[in-house]
């Protein structure tokens, strides 16, 4: 007996319907298209994996740099201010494992449940982003603002979170046990405001999909930049260029602030374009500082002439 060609379309649609709804996680194959733009290695999941020596690069730049590299390149909605933190002196830097929540229902919120747990989630689903973090990940999870009832974590989470990640987390909603999460060393969140009850009404509906956090938008596998000053996302195809440029920033200042100080030049020449001299004088100074990192004239020449710092 033969199967028309649409039957079977009908079957494998169908088949993949399944296979999509066996997580609250977008299509590995979603993933990657909407993250085009990166090349670099990716997780199993289709995650974008910046390299760890970037993400150690990143945690000493300037968010102020970062933003205006970002905006010069057109990407006008990566940060958000106004955080409450748990600790303000611990940046948070690490690749976004993101996750969105929805005022519960009970009907759906029984479906996704009996489906975790036919899968082997463990406990509410504020848990389950939790068991998917690795070494370098920061839990970003948009609870719609939600603060009484909108608590994500407190010290045991915060806890597991740290030990599986050792990253923070950033959170448009709320968390609980303020001297607990204190008591966690190295471990910092980001929240709209720290409240004593317990998550309830809430239900994850996505899970390493894109998300808003306010008025900015995250991708799985972006890259976090948070401190006191606010949370800065910066797309992960962005990372290398946005941080070398920060960095550059950085030295620039640096040699701008000693050679004005000096004498040694005018605030005129420092903020206008180099002469072949200034350049030749700050890659000589620059060696005589190897904390700031290291640069070829030809990169020097490249900053320079971008101008997008």
């Amino acid at each position: 007996m033969k199967i028309s060609r649409f039957l079977l379309m009908l079957i494998g649609f169908y088949f993949l319907a399944d296979l999509a709804a066996d997580a609250q996680t977008i299509p590995k194959e979603e993933l990657i298209f909407l993250t085009a733009s990166w090349e670099g290695e990716r997780f199993a999941d289709g995650r974008p994996k910046i390299p760890d020596d970037v993400l150690q690069r990143a945690a000493k730049i300037n968010i102020d740099d970062a933003w205006t590299a970002l905006k010069n390149e057109g990407y006008n909605n990566q940060f958000e201010g106004g955080w409450k933190l748990v600790n303000n002196a611990i940046p948070v830097v690490g690749r976004a494992l993101t996750a969105m929540y929805m005022p519960s229902r009970p009907d759906v919120e029984k479906s996704i449940k009996d489906r975790g747990n036919k899968q082997g989630r463990k406990g509410n689903t504020n848990a389950w982003p939790i068991d998917m973090l690795s070494k370098g990940d920061v839990y970003v999870a948009d609870g719609f603002g939600k603060i009484d009832g909108g608590t994500l974590i407190g010290s045991t989470l915060g806890n597991s979170i740290f030990s599986k990640s050792g990253c923070g987390v950033v959170f448009n909603g709320a968390a609980r046990d303020l001297a607990g999460l204190r008591e966690i060393e190295g471990f910092n969140a980001f929240v709209r405001d720290f409240h004593p009850s317990f998550l309830q009404e809430m239900v994850l509906m996505g899970l390493n999909t894109p998300v808003r956090m306010g008025k900015a938008i995250v991708l799985p596998g972006d890259l976090v930049v948070g401190n006191e000053e606010g949370v800065l996302f910066i797309p992960a195809h962005l990372a290398e260029q946005v941080i070398s440029i920060a960095e550059f920033v950085t030295m620039k200042d640096e040699f701008g602030f000693e050679m004005v100080k000096s004498g040694k030049y005018t605030t005129g020449q420092i903020d206008s374009q180099w002469t072949e001299e200034i350049k030749l004088h700050f890659l000589k100074w620059l060696e005589q500082h190897p904390e700031l990192g290291k640069m070829t004239k030809a990169k020097l020449d490249e900053m320079m002439n971008r101008r997008t710092w």
